[in-house]
């Protein structure tokens, strides 16, 4: 098989994933809390994204530092209905007692006030026109990065930006659409953001049932990512994109469309990241523009090199690696160490901490974590490559091992 590597991680994915169903609150035995089975469903939420920043960065060779900026688009365009449909269900109750049914304009309204009143605003803006209807909602999880990363793709690679010039743009974009949603009047509630996601509408199941749920989808959608993913870096396509990787002017002196190779990485990955973010944020509860901020994206830049970038089992390692150890260092969790004459509280280290693993990587183990399951391979590999088939020096000599 040309990508052995699928059927172990979707075996591990789902050994992992019913493991984690039978010690949970609300189908099993209640070992893990209902809180830490979010994080989970969030660390594979941000495995999927870090799929794709491995496929555009690790394969293409684009360093996107924008690509948490369709994550966030996904989570908002999800969290937009959310908000709205439990808004509503709450207006709908307050009035059920009034003593004339209330109008549909007077249950907008009522709607309207309670999310943009913190915001000094009583109607909905433009941006909220489809909110209403789930299937749209969704539908705009996929369009909105997808568009965005088209337009922007288009523009920049047909002018053959490349290399650091466009890291920079892509952080630029990045920028430019965290401090327009920081904004009032950008419809999306400012600094705010929404609130309130981890409640399903209409579903009356406690939180630890609806924890397992996100768990189930997050692992769907993480492995079907990683079959997707490992389809488009197989056969020619996957020859193509890595030579553009390697030399970009070469593969097009071959006559491949070296554009629109990139443009199709770049719009998938970038639906991939916003599928990532509408299944993450109803999770986390809340999402604001501090989350689409240029440092997330370059956090993501760092689970992938830390983890391996050009293997899709090394970015899932390296988000979920970074990820599960920052929630033990932030959270409390790690203690702290008393010198005497310094206490080192790893709340205010982590970044530190992450940085210079960043550093040691790059200059001790480029390969990453994932490169120790390389050198575990090519251990057991025999070496047979080149052997003669023949009495004689020179004959036909056997195919590589790996073909």
């Amino acid at each position: 098989m040309r990508h052995p590597s699928v059927l172990i991680f979707l075996a591990c994915l789902a050994i992992f994933t019913v493991g984690v169903t039978i010690l949970s609150e609300g189908f099993g035995i209640g070992v893990i809390s209902t809180s830490f089975i979010k994080t989970l469903g969030k660390t594979l939420c941000l495995c999927l994204v870090a799929l794709a920043m491995d496929l555009v960065w690790g394969y293409t060779g684009i360093l996107s530092l924008g690509h948490f900026a369709f994550f966030g688009l996904g989570g908002y365009a999800i969290g937009m209905w959310l908000m709205y449909e439990r808004t509503r269900l709450i207006v709908v109750d307050s009035m059920a007692n009034a003593a004339l049914p209330p109008t549909p304009q007077e249950i907008s309204d009522g709607i309207a006030t309670q999310i943009f009143g913190v915001v000094g605003a009583s109607e909905f803006p433009p941006v909220w026109a489809t909110a209403h209807s789930l299937p749209l909602q969704l539908l705009a999880v996929v369009l909105l990065p997808g568009l965005l990363a088209l337009v922007f793709g288009w523009l920049a690679f047909r002018s053959r930006v490349t290399g650091v010039y466009l890291s920079i743009l892509t952080q630029a974009m990045t920028l430019a659409l965290s401090l327009y949603l920081f904004q009032n009047d950008s419809g999306l509630r400012g600094n705010n953001g929404l609130s309130g996601l981890q409640n399903l509408p209409g579903v009356s199941a406690p939180q630890s049932v609806v924890s397992m749920w996100f768990l189930w989808g997050s692992a769907l959608a993480l492995g079907l990512g990683y079959v997707l993913c490992a389809w488009v870096v197989s056969g020619k396509f996957g020859s193509v994109i890595r030579g553009i990787r390697d030399d970009e002017a070469r593969v097009r002196f071959l006559g491949y469309s070296v554009e629109g190779y990139k443009l199709f990485v770049f719009t998938l990955t970038a639906v991939i990241a916003g599928i990532a973010g509408a299944l993450y944020y109803p999770q986390a509860g809340i999402i604001n523009p501090a989350e689409i901020a240029p440092i997330a994206s370059i956090y993501l830049a760092v689970w992938v090199a830390i983890g391996g970038r050009g293997r899709l089992y090394g970015a899932v390692i390296g988000a979920a690696f970074v990820s599960l150890v920052s929630t033990w260092f932030t959270g409390g969790q790690a203690p702290d160490i008393n010198l005497g004459f310094y206490t080192i509280h790893w709340v205010d280290w982590w970044l530190i901490l992450l940085g210079l693993s960043f550093v040691l990587v790059t200059l001790f183990f480029p390969k990453g974590i994932g490169g120790i399951f390389d050198i575990i391979a090519e251990r057991r590999t025999p070496e047979r490559h080149g052997a003669d088939l023949g009495p004689d020096q020179g004959s036909l000599r056997e195919q590589e091992a790996d073909e």
